[in-house]
């Protein structure tokens, strides 16, 4: 295409020679309409020469270069391209496009020969050319003389569109001299993106230097007039690629030049070069859109589309695509997301890029939303080793890939057919070959080596984040247009994942981890705000409206289907108007706490049994005599989980994490009760989850953040006032849930596993000091105002959190077997701490105050102690006897693979077993130790109800020590287990020395079946033996055995006063003869008041007809009691006469 066509084009096909007659003159003002319209001009008459002389041209063969580098280590490049003039005026003049001739012998030039020779000079610094007499070669060019200079060759501004037409026309000229001298690419944008920074810097050089020089205001206008012509010319060959050779491709030049921004950010086409919105992809992009909006947005898309066919490509950060048909970018995906970011620097870009129809996934029940989109089978990286390819395998089988493909509205769909989502996919998977690879031989490799892997991974993908968050900032500040787009893409990212925070996610259904680790990235961002600001008053801006607006959560927090989301209480309210003043601001809390739900709440999970694996099946290795370190599997699984630590162990990241809790409890306690119910019940269960993980694996990055928020909303649905107990529920409950005699009913915090992971984190987080918590800093657990800690320092929690813990105490039987243990040890070391702060001390007396329910309470303790401690004794001898089986090799050889397997099997689950109860068992007893210090709590255990229970309990659990010698029981690693049996008989001891005095307690041990004459004596042998008991105690403990064996020979004598006993005077359920006969009133039995007593705190029923009963429907049996006491009268007053 010649000059000519351009001319005709842009002219809209007018005659150029009529607009060159109207052209106004050089030294008139010209609008930027009239200067494109004279330009235009120019170039048709320059084809029109152009043609009869096109096939005369040439460059000579032996010299390519045409062009002359403004650079002072320059030499001179003899290939030149002509320009000879002529024209119908005698002025004309012959110019030639050329290198510049070797310099001349000084002579003294004229004004307007020193001003030409500037405007020469401006065209060889920032066009890269100069103008020459020589025409013995090159392109002719006819130029209209300069009518205002008697100059031979002068020109002006009206010259430039000519210029560089010819320059950029010109097939031959070759391009890459002006990347090789700093020109700015090798390619026709590449070149114009360096003419525009250059003209900028010679314009503001020449705007600072003295004004009123003569021919200044003109070499001004020429650097603007060149200015708009380079970027009327790069729009130009956008719209029209064929406009010249060299821009072919123009829109995938634009693209290659928006990636270099990654590697070289001030020469790139998004730099601002004088300031907010100068730069040179700015004003293209002004241009494009001012010429023709649909040019303009197709421009657009199809730059967007060589980025996004090269991301579709990437399957971590640090791939590297290679250039290809289909890939003809190439790159890799941080320059790639960098060039998507600096697309949208320009608003009127970015909203055409919302536009695109890849950056939605389909409306639900669509056709297109239903459509299944055939998956493309990943193949294993170029170079890969044979392990590696069988690795890749395996980790694509065990990823859940089906060959039958996902659907187009799927996690899947929207991470690999959404422009976003191919951009939030990227990240550093585990099954990644190059990832597995450096992790390989785990076991043998130091820590300091793994985490200098670890921490290099980490920086790459920290990095691909920043760009990420870049990217989603300026999409954002767009325009409400494309924020409402964006919005929706972040609407349908959580609604198609709504699965992904199970156990074994379906990958053809939800998305990748690493796009759900960075959607969650991204949203902790948008979060920032809220999170750094100390005063509170941004996220006073979150309205729990919210949660409760379909049209505002689109779906992501559904009350109904299968879909819904438990909220913390019932009977929500979703009838008020949710109208905030700011909506944009909610959305982003929301969002982020379910995007936290569906990524690091999960991960955290998956973290923690992925190391109880990795040390168990070393235990496993060990006990067969094998090598751990050379051990392929466990080498397998501490590679899955080095890995795992370069995203879930990321100090910026979990750190982000913490303080956006600690944030979103601060927003939960200002809410109003019944405003608080409707909150996703997932926000609270969420910072329990995360916080445990914290305090467990990565506790140093707790040290400096403020958790008072956390601990506050704790106590406060721990309390009472916000636990869900109900009338209807005591028919099912067994003793120890009896605490919930409280008898309130609420409708928050319904949930009971909930509730123990409240008390989980008071434990793990705020519970000062603990050689198990050694990690974690002692800072966290204080408040910063004061200085001390949360627990005994904050008003709330000295008020309510003992009488808290008792309660949580029996809620947690609704656990689960194994679960309640480990809780329930935690509250018991809490209840200890409470007990020993001054602070608590009223709470504890307030809470002896409600006989009834500590009656519950310490009825619990009672049979959690008896069931523990006598399951325990039992799975001890059977651990020790397969130790000693295990150490026999020769025996354990002798066996069958099927035999030592199921052995193992037994074995592994005893182990379990003890591990899991011992500490419940020492916690427990201890307890019930350091509680009986207080006489009045000493008084409720001595109550004819508990009483006789409390006596048979101790006694049974002596006698696993003393009589079925507990103490010589020896088994490998007793530590790993909690046991420690000196230990264990000495707390045992402790209580009984605090009730030695008590004569209620002296008989009710001589009454108990587990009482023999030696067993005290043999208790009160051994303490003093091993010093167990000493001063006190150990006088108490003497002293009972000997009003115990007073007590019992009391009773042998005693014995035959009840054997001609009438039967009415018998307790029906135990046939004992009863002191205190009461009439049940659902079924009109009597039984005897201590009997129902006790019965009542196991069960809710009538035990003849299993009618609902309390103690309220006991009543003295008046005249029974009459007849017993007058007959026993009788029968004392016998025995004495005789």
């Amino acid at each position: 295409m010649f000059p000519s066509d351009i001319a005709r084009w842009a002219l809209g096909g007018r005659d150029p020679e009529e607009d060159n007659a109207e052209a106004p003159s050089s030294s008139a003002p010209l609008t930027e309409e009239d200067m494109r319209a004279r330009r235009m001009a120019r170039l048709a008459a320059l084809e029109r020469q152009g043609s009869s002389t096109a096939d005369s041209m040439e460059v000579d063969p032996k010299k390519d270069d045409a062009m002359e580098v403004d650079s002072p280590s320059s030499k001179p490049v003899s290939s030149t391209v002509k320009i000879s003039s002529s024209n119908n005026n005698a002025a004309s003049s012959n110019t030639t496009l050329s290198e510049p001739a070797t310099k001349k012998q000084a002579t003294k030039l004229s004004p307007a020969e020193k001003l030409l020779r500037k405007k020469n000079q401006i065209l060889r610094k920032v066009l890269l050319l100069s103008l020459t007499d020589d025409t013995s070669s090159g392109v002719v060019l006819n130029l209209e003389p300069n009518p205002t200079s008697p100059l031979k060759g002068d020109w002006d501004q009206s010259h430039i569109a000519e210029i560089l037409a010819t320059r950029l026309s010109y097939e031959k000229i070759d391009l890459r001299l002006d990347m090789a001298r700093g020109g700015g690419g090798n390619e026709l944008v590449g070149y114009l993106n360096g003419c525009y920074r250059r003209c900028w810097g010679e314009w503001k050089e020449r705007m600072e230097r003295k004004k009123g020089v003569d021919g200044e205001e003109e070499l001004e206008g020429i650097l603007v007039e060149m200015r708009g012509q380079i970027v009327s010319y790069t729009a130009s060959s956008l719209m029209m690629p064929d406009l010249f050779d060299q821009g072919s491709d123009s829109t995938l030049q634009l693209a290659k030049a928006l990636t270099t921004t990654a590697t070289d950010p001030t020469n790139s086409v998004t730099f601002d070069v004088n300031g907010k919105n100068s730069s040179f992809y700015y004003a293209i992009c002004e241009e494009l859109y001012s010429q023709d909006v649909e040019a303009f947005e197709r421009v657009i898309s199809e730059v967007v589309g060589f980025i996004t066919s090269s991301l579709a490509r990437c399957e971590t950060i640090f791939d590297e695509v290679t250039y290809s048909e289909e890939s003809p970018l190439g790159g890799n995906a941080l320059f790639l997301t960098a060039a998507l970011r600096e697309l949208c620097t320009h608003k009127k870009a970015t909203i055409a890029l919302t536009k695109m129809q890849k950056f939605l996934l389909p409306a639900p029940d669509t056709p297109e939303a239903s459509a299944r989109i055939a998956p493309v089978t990943p193949q294993p990286p170029p170079g890969a080793t044979e392990q590696q390819i069988q690795l890749f395998r395996m980790m694509q089988r065990m990823s859940n890939s089906s060959r039958s493909g996902y659907l187009h509205r799927s996690g899947p769909g929207i991470e690999k057919q959404t422009i976003l989502g191919m951009v939030l996919r990227q990240g550093v998977p585990d099954s990644h070959p190059s990832v597995s690879s450096s992790f390989s031989n785990a076991a043998t490799r130091t820590k300091k080596d793994v985490n200098k892997s670890v921490e290099g991974y980490r920086r790459q993908l920290e990095n691909y984040q920043n760009k990420c968050n870049e990217l989603i900032k300026q999409l954002l500040i767009a325009g409400e247009d494309a924020r409402k787009v964006v919005i929706q893409w972040f609407t349908d990212s959580l609604l198609v994942n709504v699965n992904a925070g199970g156990a074994r996610p379906d990958r053809n259904k939800v998305s990748s981890t690493e796009f759900l680790l960075n959607l969650s990235v991204i949203l902790l961002k948008l979060c920032e705000p809220m999170m750094n600001d100390a005063s509170g008053k941004k996220s006073l801006l979150v309205t729990p409206g919210f949660v409760n607006s379909p049209k505002d959560h689109g779906g992501v927090y559904n009350l109904t289907g299968d879909d819904h989301l438990p909220r913390l209480g019932e009977n929500i309210d979703t009838s008020k108007e949710y109208n905030p003043d700011n909506k944009f601001i909610p959305m982003c809390f929301f969002f982020c706490s379910r995007a936290l739900a569906l990524s690091i709440v999960h991960e955290a999970s998956a973290f923690e049994n992925i190391n109880f694996h990795a040390r168990r099946t070393a235990w496993t290795i060990q006990q067969q005599n094998g090598d751990v370190r050379s051990d392929p599997r466990l080498n397998q699984i501490l590679g899955m989980q080095y890995a795992r630590e370069i995203h879930i162990m990321s100090p910026s990241y979990i750190k982000d994490i913490f303080s956006f809790y600690n944030m979103a409890a601060g927003v939960l306690l200002r809410i109003e009760k019944d405003e608080l119910k409707a909150m996703p019940e997932h926000i609270v269960y969420d910072y329990c989850s995360v916080l445990d993980y914290g305090a467990e694996f990565t506790p140093t990055m707790l040290s400096g953040i403020d958790f008072g928020n956390i601990f506050r909303l704790t106590v406060t649905l721990l309390s009472k006032d916000y636990a869900s107990v109900r009338y209807c529920l005591l028919s099912s409950l067994n003793c120890i849930e009896k605490l919930f005699l409280i008898l309130f009913y609420f409708q928050l915090v319904r949930n009971y596993n909930l509730r123990a992971k409240l008390g989980d984190v008071l434990h793990d987080i705020f519970l000062p000091g603990g050689d198990d918590r050694s990690d974690v800093p002692s800072s966290v657990s204080c408040d910063p105002q004061n200085g001390g800690p949360y627990l005994t320092t904050d008003k709330l929690a000295v008020e309510t959190l003992a009488p808290s813990l008792l309660l949580l105490y029996g809620e947690v039987e609704h656990t689960g077997t194994y679960e309640k243990n480990g809780h329930r040890t935690k509250i018991a070391r809490l209840l200890k701490f409470l007990w020993e702060s001054p602070q608590h001390k009223p709470a504890f007396k307030r809470i002896t105050d409600d006989m009834t329910s500590f009656r519950m309470f310490a009825n619990g303790i009672v049979n959690e102690i008896n069931d523990q401690f006598v399951m325990v004794m039992e799975r001890l001898p059977a651990i020790r006897t397969v130790q000693l089986q295990m150490s026999n090799q020769q025996e354990w050889a002798a066996l069958s693979e099927e035999e030592r397997e199921q052995i193992t099997n037994r074995h592994e689950e005893n182990e379990q077993q003890v591990k899991r109860v011992l500490p419940l068992c020492n916690s427990v007893m201890k307890m019930l130790g350091w509680l009986n210090t207080d006489d009045d709590i000493r008084d409720m255990f001595l109550s004819p109800e508990m009483c006789p229970r409390l006596a048979n309990m101790l006694l049974h659990v002596l006698n696993k020590f003393i009589g079925a010698r507990g103490m010589d029981l020896k088994v490998e690693n007793p530590e790993s287990y909690n046991f420690r049996p000196k230990d264990m008989l000495q707390d045992v001891c402790v209580v009984f020395a605090s009730f030695a005095a008590a004569e209620e307690f002296q008989l009710e041990c001589a009454k108990s079946g587990y009482y023999t004459p030696d067993l005290l004596n043999k208790a009160v042998k051994t303490c003093r033996k091993l010093n167990l008991l000493v001063g006190e105690s150990m006088e108490l403990l003497a002293l009972l055995e000997t009003k115990v064996a007073q007590a019992s020979q009391q009773l042998a004598g005693e014995e035959g006063l009840y054997e001609d006993a009438p039967d009415e005077f018998m307790d029906p359920l135990l046939s004992e003869f009863m002191t205190d006969p009461v009439l049940l009133k659902t079924s009109g039995n009597i039984v005897d008041r201590k009997t129902i007593t006790q019965y009542l705190l196991n069960n809710s029923t009538d035990p003849f007809n299993r009618k609902e009963l309390t103690m309220d429907d006991v009543v003295p049996a008046t005249e029974l009691k009459e007849k017993i006491d007058a007959w026993l009268k009788e029968k004392k007053d016998a025995m004495m006469q005789s």
